[in-house]
C-alpha cells in the first residue's frame, strides 16, 4: 500500500515592478508496503499442525489453540503430538503503524484418495490490531479439525489463507 501525504507552504514575494509570485514547497512521505509469510523458525516452519490423530468411532472435534495447546471431545483419539503446532506468521511493514487481521475462511484437507475434512473456527493470538513494533509483529493461529466417525487413515493436507491490513 502506497501512502502518500502531500502539503503546501506558501512563500510569498514580491518584485520592484509591483508583481507578486506565490511559491508552493511539494513533499510526500513513501511508506513501506506490509508482507506476511510464515514464520520460518516456528515449529513445523510456521504451518498447521494438529499432530497424530485416531480415527475415532463417533464424529469428533480436535482443536488446536493459537497458544499450542491441542484438546478434542474424546481423547482417545490423539496419537502423537511431536508434530502439533499452531500455524506462526511475521508481518512486517512500516515501524510503529498498526494493522489487522481479516477473518480467516473455513476450509477443507483432503488426503491422496480425495477424503476430506472440514477444519473451521481459524482463532488468531491477536484480537483486534496489532502494532509493528520496529516494523515486525508475529502471530499464531489455531484451529478446529472436524473428524469424521471412522474417518479413513491418511496423510491429510490443505492450505488456508491469511491477510492483514494497515489500519
Amino acid at each position: 500500500m502506497l501512502v502518500a501525504g502531500l502539503y503546501l507552504a506558501p512563500a510569498a514575494r514580491a518584485d520592484n515592478y509591483g508583481a507578486a509570485a506565490l511559491e508552493g514547497a511539494i513533499g510526500v512521505k513513501i511508506s513501506q508496503r506490509i508482507s506476511i509469510a510464515k514464520t520460518a523458525s516456528a515449529a513445523n516452519g510456521g504451518d498447521l499442525n494438529f499432530g497424530e490423530i485416531y480415527s475415532p468411532t463417533s464424529a469428533d472435534t480436535v482443536i488446536m489453540t493459537s497458544a499450542g495447546a491441542r484438546s478434542a471431545g474424546n481423547d482417545d483419539v490423539f496419537g502423537n503430538a511431536a508434530d502439533a503446532s499452531p500455524a506462526s506468521f511475521t508481518v512486517n511493514g512500516e515501524p510503529d503503524n498498526t494493522f489487522s487481521i481479516s477473518p480467516i475462511p473455513d476450509t477443507e484437507i483432503r488426503d491422496a484418495a480425495g477424503n476430506v475434512m472440514a477444519v473451521t473456527d481459524f482463532t488468531p493470538s491477536l484480537a483486534g490490531s496489532g502494532k509493528l513494533e520496529d516494523g515486525i509483529y508475529i502471530f499464531t493461529v489455531g484451529a478446529t479439525l472436524h473428524v469424521a466417525a471412522d474417518q479413513p487413515p491418511g496423510a491429510y493436507a490443505g492450505v488456508f489463507d491469511v491477510t492483514v491490513n494497515y489500519n
